[in-house]
């Protein structure tokens, strides 16, 4: 599977701004390109608690509308990040999976970061899709120092850990240690997608995009600046990682809550309230 990282700089609140800039990357990918990932909330940047009802969109909402059409005239998977305005009336901090017939998989982050708090409600499960014959999970960013949800998707079989993120500085060398521990946990392939350059508030995004191979060994890794890495996964690698021993089938504790299985190949696991 060929993978794109696009390591982009946003603009918070500016949403034709990144819009502008996430087609843009979309039509300029690969031909045999098969999946590109963004950073987190890579649609509006990260909102704040007084404009996020005017710039959260649903999941059928023009902005995701508009990837999926540039991914179906690029025949290419996309993950990318987004401000979710839910059905409920709440919004929440998500990424979803879009393939050229729409969105396969969505994600909504369990696990807060501060800024998250007062802005976006968590979300309550975590699920897994087959994507070109690979089993894809999703994360983002302060989801994945705990490793409790990278084993969730390990228990739902993921195969491809994507975790869109928006990580600052001081904190680049945690991601970077996180992500290799969550890939080699759960003998998967990861790839983290980080955002760069200065956010509102003064913050300083610290980049890093990274792919992982199973066993927790660094395939690429980005520096501060924008850039688009390729990396090319070699899925043969997850048979041999799992040949002597499996760490998700030789756990002595398995993580609680209701494991659900759909028609569609979509596979969840609530979480317990």
């Amino acid at each position: 599977m060929k993978v794109e990282l696009i390591q982009l700089a946003g603009s918070d609140g500016d949403t034709a701004y990144n819009l502008q800039r996430t087609v843009e990357a979309i039509n300029s990918c690969g031909a045999d390109t098969d999946l590109i990932v963004f950073p987190e909330t890579q649609l509006m940047g990260f909102p704040s608690a007084e404009n996020i009802t005017r710039i959260a969109e649903p999941l059928d909402g023009p902005s995701l509308v508009a990837v999926q059409q540039a991914a179906k005239a690029r025949n290419v998977g996309v993950v990318v990040g987004t401000a979710e305005a839910g059905d409920d009336g709440k919004f929440y901090n998500t990424t979803v999976l879009i393939t050229p017939e729409g969105v396969a998989l969505s994600y909504r982050k369990t696990h807060l970061w501060s800024s998250d708090c007062g802005v976006f409600t968590p979300g309550d499960r975590f699920a897994t899709a087959v994507f070109k014959g690979v089993r894809v999970g999703l994360l983002i960013c302060f989801d994945i120092e705990f490793p409790e949800t990278a084993r969730a998707l390990g228990q739902l079989g993921a195969e491809l850990i994507i975790v869109t993120n928006g990580n600052m500085d001081p904190y680049g060398a945690t991601h970077k240690a996180a992500i290799t521990a969550r890939a080699m946990e759960n003998q998967a392939f990861a790839v983290m997608v980080n955002r760069v350059g200065e956010g509102d508030g003064g913050l300083l995004f610290a980049g890093g995009s990274a792919a992982v191979d199973p066993y927790g060994q660094l395939l690429c890794e980005a520096g501060r600046s924008e850039c688009r890495m390729t990396v090319n996964l070699d899925l043969s690698e997850l048979q041999l990682s799992r040949r002597h021993y499996t760490y998700v089938a030789q756990r002595r504790i398995q993580l609680p809550g209701k494991h659900v299985e759909h028609d569609t190949g979509l596979r969840e696991l609530i979480i317990p309230a």
